[in-house]
C-alpha cells in the first residue's frame, strides 16, 4: 500500500510523482549504515522509500499534515514519525554523534526560512533539498553575482553550497508553475563557522536591505579606523557594495564593527 493523499495548497504541497527523480535525490545524500536521516515533508513517501532501501541507522520524517503523519507511520513502521511543522522544530536538538543527513522536498512559501536555520542550527553532516529553481541558483550563487544576495552569504557562512540539478513541473502532482532545483549543502568545521550568528545575520539583513547602496553609505555610521583598515587589507572599498564582500568577509567586517552595531 502507497501513502495517497489529495495536495493540500495551504501547506504548500507539491508531491513528487517521478520515481527516477526520487532516487537521483536520495542517491546524492549518500546514505550508509552509520547515517540518521531527517526527511522534511516526505508527503506520500517519493523519497522515503528509497532512503529505506539505503538503510541508514535511522531515520525521521516530520510531517506537518495531521493526515498524512500517521498513514506514513503505518507504511514505514520503522521510521518514527513526527507530527509537526518542521519551522517549529528545535534543529540544536539533534544528536552531533549521529551523522545525521537531512533531506527534503520543501515547500516553496517555507524553503528559504527553514534552510536559514537549519544551516545555522543543525549538526548535520550534509543537507540535500528540492526548492524553487529562482531560490536553488541564490543560495548557490558566488559573491559579486546578480543572485548573490543574503541568503546565500548567510548559509554559506555555515555550508559549503552545491546546485545539483533542475527539476521540471511536470513530475509533480499538482504542478507548480516554475522549475524546482535540488541543491546540496556540506557543513563547514566549526572553526570556520561565525563566533556571533545572530549579530552577523542583523548585519547580513541590514546590509542587503540597501544592497543597491555603496558600503561606505550604509555603513556610515559605523566607520572606524580599525573598519578603514580591514577593507583595504581585504582589497575592498567603501565604494563596493554588499554583494562584493565573501561570507567569510561578511565575518571580518562584523568583527569590525559589533561594538558598534545595535544588537
Amino acid at each position: 500500500m502507497e501513502v495517497r493523499h489529495k495536495a493540500k495548497k495551504s501547506l504548500g504541497q507539491n508531491f513528487l510523482q517521478d520515481d527516477n527523480i526520487a532516487r537521483k535525490i536520495v542517491d546524492s545524500l549518500k546514505i550508509s549504515e552509520k547515517d540518521s536521516v531527517l526527511e522534511i515533508g516526505p508527503g506520500q513517501g517519493a523519497l522515503t522509500k528509497h532512503i529505506l532501501e539505503a538503510a541508514p541507522k535511522k531515520l525521521v520524517l516530520i510531517e506537518k499534515d495531521r493526515y498524512l503523519a500517521p498513514a506514513l507511520a503505518e507504511e514505514y513502521p520503522t521510521a518514527e514519525v513526527i507530527q509537526e511543522d518542521a519551522l517549529k522544530f528545535v534543529w540544536e536538538n539533534l544528536d552531533p554523534s549521529k551523522k545525521w543527513k537531512i533531506v527534503g522536498n520543501l515547500p516553496y512559501n517555507v524553503a528559504s526560512k527553514l534552510m536559514w536555520d537549519i544551516a545555522a542550527k543543525s549538526p548535520a553532516v550534509n543537507c540535500v533539498f528540492m526548492v524553487q529553481h529562482e531560490v536553488g541558483l541564490r543560495i548557490t550563487a558566488e559573491q559579486g553575482s546578480k543572485k548573490y544576495g543574503g541568503i546565500s552569504a548567510w548559509i554559506q557562512s555555515f555550508c559549503q553550497t552545491q546546485y545539483l540539478f533542475q527539476v521540471p513541473p511536470t513530475v509533480f502532482k499538482p504542478k507548480p508553475k516554475v522549475d524546482s532545483a535540488v541543491i546540496k549543502f556540506y557543513l563547514r568545521p566549526d572553526l570556520e563557522k561565525p563566533s556571533d550568528p545572530e549579530g552577523l545575520a542583523k548585519l547580513i539583513k541590514f546590509c542587503f536591505q540597501y544592497r543597491r547602496k555603496q558600503l561606505g553609505k550604509i555603513l556610515k555610521s559605523f566607520i572606524s579606523d580599525s573598519m578603514l583598515e580591514w577593507v583595504e587589507k581585504e582589497g575592498l572599498t567603501l565604494k563596493d557594495r554588499p554583494e562584493s564582500l565573501s561570507p567569510v568577509q561578511f565575518q571580518g567586517l562584523y568583527n569590525c564593527i559589533k561594538n558598534d552595531f545595535p544588537s
